[in-house]
């Protein structure tokens, strides 16, 4: 077994102190080898966490004489003469990040993701782990691994470990419903006042069409971690059997604009116990802390968790379909926000997340995973149930993976996907992969065919921004300076204007808050004059209206709708039409 050790001494330096023993084979040939993981599954880049470790040092906790150890790379160490000796490697780790995916330390609370601060042994991933916190008296743990005595919890291997965040505290709240026969826990880290009996009633309904959908679980428990924050925060992370969410500000929890994004979040993140930590892709049978794992199926693991994540709170009546398609418009709005998406496919854009795809990036040259796999997992989901008369769905597919790639623990391939979609549509589905999967084909025109077919519609409206929907541009007003952030491809922008220029005057006129309604005088072609890398220019602008930044999508229902569309309505989203 491999020991580990958290406690620290001051609570305002936010410095941890980690401790890791392990006993090294008398007949070992090789140094022992220590990596910290240099990135965390849930979020595809990396993030390089060594650079939180300070003052390593290893020795022979026997003797408790120091071992010499060099750095292999920047987040690997090397003991070369371990053979025989029980080693003891203790480091500070910086705990100062408050987020899904962080850990904090104060006076309040130590919050922990162990995947972030723990080293492993190289070889040694598969051994049971032991993980003592050194505690006050009076604090709590809320966590998805097994306490076996007060404060100390264990982990079957070093994945188990890794990712099982904890929350230590003497303040947190719990609560706890049953869905499936089994027990699900809600712990709140925060000052929030929560209205319990909506929260477990709602988290009740989603969790159990989640189970009725999938037909078992992969877990015996689940946990939801919550830090209600005192400012402004949105994020969640998903893990083995719980699930971290980040949310603020905490007086505001049960706000209906607050609420919607923890329901949201949440079911979103339980979702995940099944794809992603219990349906693997190939490529991450098992992780590799040390390096990108590469994978082209994230529009599986994000896209079609996404589209779920907000499709089964109205399928269990949690929310209401119009409240469903108010999150929908917000996911056609983000997807439709610049040209990207005529640009990369889904699934290279899977392999890109390692490269920026968390970050804004250069303009037009990206696509969401999130977004439009969510919007290509509609369109796949409404297919199927077209093609079958609603007899089958994107359910029959999820089902299919879990039973050949969940419950197995063999990981699955992009072939295995496109074999499953294939056999649950009941014909050859390569025009929808090779289109909208490896292909960057629009997809207003099929969407709206397939919504159709279940009593809805791709509504197509105009901006009122004059810049952007007649010339194609966008602006931000810093200190008092106009200057444009973006540029639609093709438009009349693009042809006169570059992204920094400051604008400064439209025929002759100042521009001092008021550039839209300048633009929108009617005239054919208005002179702008900006300043551009210092530089006084005056350029010509036409309008064109009907461009894409001036495009606004939403999904709504049709205003009439015949017997076969009302009927699936009501078979997809569960509610009468």
């Amino acid at each position: 077994m491999i020991h580990y050790r958290v406690s620290y001494e001051n609570p305002l330096t936010f410095y941890l102190q980690i401790e890791l023993t392990l006993d090294v084979a008398t007949d070992a040939q090789a140094p022992l080898e220590l990596q910290l993981p240099a990135w965390r599954p849930g979020r595809y880049e990396l993030q390089n966490f060594a650079q939180k470790i300070q003052k390593v040092d290893v020795s022979d906790a026997t003797t408790d004489q120091p071992l010499p150890y060099r750095k292999l790379t920047k987040d690997r160490w090397e003991v070369p003469n371990a053979a025989g000796r029980t080693v003891r490697v203790r480091y500070n780790f910086y705990a100062h990040q408050m987020d899904a995916g962080g850990s904090w330390l104060d006076e309040t609370q130590l919050y922990l993701n162990p995947v972030q601060a723990l080293m492993y042994a190289e070889g040694r991933q598969l051994e049971e782990c032991e993980l003592t916190l050194a505690l006050p008296d009076g604090w709590q743990v809320a966590c998805g691994l097994k306490q076996t005595t007060p404060n100390v919890l264990s982990a079957k291997d070093f994945d188990q470990l890794a990712d099982s965040p904890l929350i230590a505290s003497p303040t947190l709240t719990h609560q706890q419903y049953e869905a499936g026969g089994l027990p699900f826990h809600v712990w709140v880290q925060g000052e929030a006042l929560v209205n319990w009996p909506k929260l477990l009633a709602d988290f009740k309904a989603f969790s159990e069409e989640q189970l009725t959908m999938f037909g078992g679980f992969p877990v015996a428990d689940y946990h939801f971690l919550n830090q209600f924050l005192p400012y402004k925060h949105y994020h969640g992370v998903e893990h083995n059997n719980s699930t971290v969410i980040t949310l603020g500000p905490a007086e505001l929890i049960m706000s209906e604009g607050l609420y919607k994004e923890l329901l949201g979040v949440s079911c979103h993140e339980l979702f995940h116990t099944w794809n992603i930590k219990s349906i693997r892709p190939a490529e991450m049978q098992p992780y590799d802390y040390s390096r990108e794992n590469y994978f082209r199926t994230c529009f599986i693991a994000e896209g079609i968790t996404t589209y779920y994540g907000e499709y089964l709170l109205a399928r269990s009546h949690v929310r209401t379909p119009e409240q469903y398609f108010e999150e929908l418009n917000i996911v056609l709005r983000k997807h439709y926000d610049d040209a990207g998406g005529e640009n990369l496919s889904l699934a290279d854009a899977s392999m890109d997340l390692w490269l920026d795809g968390y970050k804004p990036g250069v303009p037009d040259r990206k696509v969401s995973v999130y977004h439009k796999g969510a919007l290509v997992a509609m369109l796949l989901d409404l297919t199927i149930r077209q093609l079958s008369g609603h007899a089958r769905s994107l359910d029959d597919v999820m089902r299919r993976l879990y039973e050949e790639f969940g419950k197995t623990g063999i990981g699955y391939t992009e072939a295995d996907y496109v074999r499953l979609v294939n056999e649950v549509a009941g014909r050859d589905m390569h025009a929808y992969f090779d289109k909208f999967i490896y292909g960057t084909a629009p997809l207003q025109e099929p969407l709206d065919r397939v919504l159709h077919t279940v009593g809805c519609q791709l509504l197509v409206g105009e901006n009122a921004s004059a810049s952007e929907g007649h010339f194609g541009f966008r602006t931000v007003v810093k200190n008092e300076r106009t200057e444009v952030t973006a540029i639609w491809p093709n438009s009349p922008a693009a042809a006169a204007l570059t992204v920094d220029d400051e604008i400064v005057a439209v025929n002759g006129r100042r521009v001092d808050m008021n550039l839209q309604s300048l633009l929108s005088s009617g005239e054919a072609t208005y002179e702008v004059s900006v300043f551009r890398q210092n530089r006084l220019l005056t350029v010509a602008l036409a309008a064109t209206p009907g461009i894409s930044f001036g495009q606004r999508y939403a999904i709504d229902k049709l205003d009439t709708a015949d017997a076969a569309q009302q009927r699936g309505y009501q078979q997809w989203l569960g509610w009468e039409f």
